[in-house]
């Protein structure tokens, strides 16, 4: 299987450029993003992201702003919430409306690819469940 493309959306240049490098390193095609606006401009013309890696606290539209309106546009893309600032009142609100995880700045490489990695399987795993059900609906009709 071939590794996850992955969104970081973070203001915090200092993180987003090294988590880039070494995300890179390990294989992933990962975009960067410094708002929550531009990761939805972004998302608009990369229809292939599996994963977005998103900080809860930023200027303007904040990650759970984000998140919801990722969920609306973008259902089938999976959403881990990253923090420094966590609260447990954030962490329950950002899962409520669909998160896939949420982990603490800083987070261990390991635990957030193998994050990402559960999350960009259950996100094939529903491309699958509704392809499947297109192809079956598509044979009932034409009496296959």
């Amino acid at each position: 299987m071939t590794k996850a493309y992955i969104m970081l959306v973070d203001d915090e240049k200092s993180f987003v450029d090294p988590m880039k490098k070494r995300l890179d390193k390990r294989g992933y095609n990962v975009l960067a993003a410094f708002s929550g606006e531009e990761a939805l401009r972004q998302l608009s013309s990369h229809r292939n992201v599996d994963v977005v890696i998103l900080d809860v606290k930023m200027p303007g539209m904040d990650g759970l702003e984000t998140l919801q309106t990722i969920k609306k546009k973008f259902p089938l893309i999976e959403v881990i919430m990253l923090t420094g600032h966590a609260t447990v009142e954030s962490a329950i609100e950002g899962m409520k409306q669909g998160a896939f995880d949420y982990l603490m700045k800083p987070c261990e490489m390991e635990v957030l690819t193998a994050k990402v990695e559960e999350a960009a399987e259950k996100k094939h795993a529903h491309e699958e469940k509704i392809e499947k059900a297109r192809v079956e609906k598509v044979l009932t009709t034409r009496g296959v």
